[in-house]
């Protein structure tokens, strides 16, 4: 696949389920995931400990030809973690504090491409260390930025979250945290025109769960889709990420966004029938990838 390169800051961990399992997780781990299964070679930059954890998560990376280069090694802190649980579908988090993504620094990072997009999440955010390093990051930048809103009590405040907004192209996050941001969500297609205008964005994008989502780009357009083939619901965990995803691959290669929009929307559904975010199986994508004329 030609295209420019597309740059994943953030936390990479693992979520652990109730019933004992433990699936490799965190937005932008999961994000480049799959932007490596369709061919779009992320430069994924996080932090991990040599632990039994971070070993298995190199070893993932590895097999999934993901790009190691960027990948932080820590010897104080630890690799990710976070207890999920499921209430009717809906998946919870407890986010354990200071972990080896905390600490990601700009050393190491000097053979990064900086033209393209750069995706980051909020969480990575939380940290000083991290924080000043996705600064640094998006001053050497040279293409769009995608933020992905992430709110996880306790670790973020909106007066934050508004900052990193203001030097963005494209804004995802879902309902809930248009809300939580937005001081009058009266009626959601106008807080969506209110943000483009304040932020002078390129485009949002507002995730509605069951509903499907909105986008809005900065013609004017509105674009509205929602899931039209029934899947065997497992968990919702991921299916975010998976959406945000296609939105980055549409972006990268100039797909029509109400095109993005729809196919997003399809891979994210079929996410939710799989346990966790990630699925460590070629095949699952290769319907997607000749679909959509990426081979």
């Amino acid at each position: 696949m030609k295209n420019k390169a597309i740059t994943v800051f953030g936390e990479v961990l693992f979520d652990h389920f109730p019933d004992g399992s433990k699936v490799l997780g965190g937005a932008p781990f999961n994000v480049a995931w799959h932007l490596q299964a369709f061919g779009g070679n992320p430069q994924f930059i996080s932090r991990i400990d040599n632990d039994p954890s971070g070993i298995q998560i190199r070893v993932a990376m590895q097999s999934w030809n993901m790009n190691p280069d960027f990948l932080q090694q820590d010897f104080c802190y630890p690799t990710g973690q976070v207890e999920v649980a499921i209430n009717q579908g809906e998946p919870s988090y407890s986010i354990l504090p200071d972990q080896a993504y905390d600490h990601i620094e700009m050393a190491g990072l000097n053979g990064l491409n900086h033209t393209g997009i750069l995706y980051h999440g909020t969480l990575a955010t939380r940290s000083a260390i991290s924080r000043e390093t996705l600064m640094s990051l998006k001053a050497l930048h040279q293409g769009k930025i995608f933020i992905d809103v992430n709110l996880r009590q306790p670790w973020w405040n909106k007066a934050d979250v508004l900052a990193l907004i203001k030097d963005t192209d494209w804004l995802k996050l879902n309902l809930h945290e248009l809300q939580a941001l937005h001081d009058d969500v009266t009626d959601v297609k106008t807080s969506m025109k209110e943000l483009v205008s304040r932020y002078k964005l390129e485009g949002i994008v507002v995730t509605c769960g069951e509903e499907g989502a909105l986008a809005l780009d900065n013609s004017g357009e509105f674009f509205s889709v929602s899931p039209t083939t029934p899947v065997g619901l497992i968990d919702t965990v991921g299916a975010g990420d998976a959406f945000s995803a296609i939105l980055l691959l549409g972006i990268n290669l100039g797909w029509p966004l109400g095109q993005t929009m729809e196919r997003a929307q399809i891979f994210a559904s079929a996410i939710t029938g799989r346990r966790g975010a990630t699925v460590n199986d070629l095949n699952f994508y290769h319907p997607f990838i000749a679909s959509w004329q990426l081979g």
